[in-house]
């Protein structure tokens, strides 16, 4: 009996160490990938490179590599403004997505993912009744902090400083004045996990949309942008049917609580530019890159 114990505990431990390796990973492939955009008109060598991170050039170019499936000479072309402008001509299918009724073929109709908005009673009593879980895992893009209750993801963040999480768990109490919250960080590593897990298992992974009427339907819109794309602002208001209104559009985008799930780093600028991202520009940039080559 005490074996089969330790050898759970191993197998635990075997697993928190490769998820913080992972996290370390992440950080590494971060400060290059904004090192590239502060540099990049100097197009910097791989061994300049790999001295600011503080790694060989063999170690940096494998995690890179095998994080992003390109290496970091790949993505400084991935960085450029006529490469951006090049993803924005390709990214017409957005509108055949959305006649589609948001069948169309990018990762979150692959993990099946269902959004369902609060009912008003829920929304006027701001929770009272529900009791929303909440905790913090590693994942390929930093620290992520995941709320839910029985209906659905409520929130979803991303942070690294160590206070990151206290300022989300802020956020959290005041977005859900009444509701009783309540810290279960292995339940939160299952509903990690389901996002990865819900293609394969052929299960919907609900999200519960909560704001106005109008930022809701944005939202939604953007759940209609394949994976491996990005459109405008300018473009995801016109197939909303509201050219004019791209600016209100941006401001719902900012307002989005559920990172990822809900892609909101999948807009830019239409000049090309990356804009900015709630969550960090670098962490926005490697969502992208990780997304349209690795197929994740």
């Amino acid at each position: 009996m005490r074996g089969t114990i330790s050898t759970i505990e191993r197998y635990g431990l075997h697993n928190m160490n490769a998820a913080l390796e992972q996290q370390e990973n992440y950080q590494r492939v971060a400060r290059a990938i904004h090192y590239l955009n502060e540099h990049q008109q100097a197009q910097p060598s791989l061994s300049e490179l790999s001295s600011y991170i503080g790694v060989s050039e063999f170690h940096l170019q494998r995690i890179f590599s095998e994080w992003a499936g390109v290496s970091p000479k790949q993505f400084l072309q991935f960085l450029t403004k006529e490469n951006a402008k090049r993803l924005l001509r390709e990214s017409s299918v957005l509108d055949a997505a959305l006649a589609c009724g948001l069948s169309g073929s990018g990762r979150l109709h692959d993990l099946m993912i269902k959004a369902e908005r609060v009912t008003p009673g829920e929304y006027r009593s701001r929770g009272q009744g529900l009791q929303i879980v909440y905790g913090s895992c590693p994942s390929p893009f930093g620290y992520c902090f995941i709320a839910a209750n029985h209906r659905g993801v409520c929130k979803l963040a991303f942070f690294d400083k160590p206070d990151g999480e206290a300022a989300l768990l802020a956020e959290l109490q005041d977005e859900w004045v009444a509701a009783e919250l309540q810290r279960d960080d292995s339940q939160v590593a299952a509903i990690y996990q389901s996002m990865f897990a819900a293609k394969s298992a052929g299960k919907p992974l609900t999200v519960l949309l909560k704001g106005t009427e109008f930022q809701m339907k944005v939202w939604e819109a953007l759940l209609a942008i394949p994976l491996g794309e990005v459109c405008s602002y300018q473009q995801l208001a016109e197939s909303m049917g509201m050219p004019s209104s791209t600016r209100a559009v941006a401001s719902a985008i900012a307002r989005n609580n559920i990172a990822y799930l809900i892609p909101c780093h999948r807009v830019i600028r239409g000049s090309g530019e990356f804009s900015q991202y709630r969550w960090g520009g670098e962490r926005k940039q490697a969502m992208l890159l990780h997304e349209s080559v690795a197929g994740i």
